[in-house]
């Protein structure tokens, strides 16, 4: 079975899913080994591993580590070609559908397709949607792109159907790494009304309690990252809010 029809088994089996992001930048190197046992003990379901910008040319070697003691699938998430590597199990192919810069569009696709089909990776095709979290993102800066107002619900839901009619497996609703708030319930559940195909949320996910709002309002894939890098403990916490549907 495939990564993503895994998932897909979790969110309908558990309600939703719990993904934690991992950045191979070398400003987390002391942080990676932890987070990553952790990750492993506490329910998690999947690591997104990536991030917009890399500050030395150890990223893959780190990727590598985490693939040797990672007990749960490693997808890219992806912050460039560049980022490629024989090590994931999957990778979110995405396009910014949010923004109007080409390149992140469509650019970076074209150019990394070859070598994704080369190194067999399993792709999810992702439509990413970045909203306004309270700050500048990283992800805003690098891509040009605009983040869209959350009190702009037509206008998002516009943009997630589009995803959905251009065959997206999944929407993205990103309020950015960092961001000061969360995508909120209002778009979420907004969303939901109108698209059937599944909702990753990420950003700005500070507690358990955040998560599963988001998850009640339609959420079907909670990423966190820079709060379970401060405070990896949280893991099981968040984990055990997603997965709302109990076995019986």
């Amino acid at each position: 079975m495939s990564v993503f029809s895994n998932l897909n088994q979790t969110i309908k089996q558990r309600g939703s899913a719990y993904v934690v992001l991992i950045d191979p930048d070398k400003k987390n190197v002391n942080s990676l080994d932890q987070n990553i046992k952790v990750g492993n003990k506490s329910n998690v379901d999947a690591f997104f591993v990536g991030g917009s910008l890399m500050m030395d040319s150890e990223s893959n070697n780190r990727v590598a580590n985490i693939k040797k003691k990672s007990e749960i699938p490693l997808i890219l998430f992806p912050g460039g070609v560049g980022q490629l590597s024989k090590h994931y199990d999957a990778m979110l192919f995405m396009s910014v559908i949010s923004g109007r810069n080409s390149h992140y569009l469509i650019g970076e696709q074209v150019i990394a397709a070859p070598v994704v089909k080369d190194l067999g990776i399993e792709t999810i095709a992702t439509g990413y949607i970045l909203l306004d979290g309270g700050a500048c993102t990283t992800v805003e800066f690098m891509s040009g792109t605009r983040p869209i107002p959350t009190n702009k619900i037509d206008i998002i839901i516009a943009h997630a159907l589009a995803g959905q009619y251009l065959g997206m497996e999944a929407i993205y609703l990103e309020s950015g790494s960092g961001a000061q708030s969360p995508v909120t319930i209002d778009v979420v559940t907004a969303v939901r009304e109108v698209i059937n195909i599944p909702i990753i949320i990420g950003g700005g996910i500070k507690s358990p309690e955040t998560a599963s709002e988001l998850v009640k309002a339609g959420g079907s894939i909670i990423v966190t990252g820079t709060i379970t890098e401060k405070d990896s403990s949280l893991m099981s916490e968040i984990a055990d809010a997603v997965h709302w549907k109990k076995n019986d």
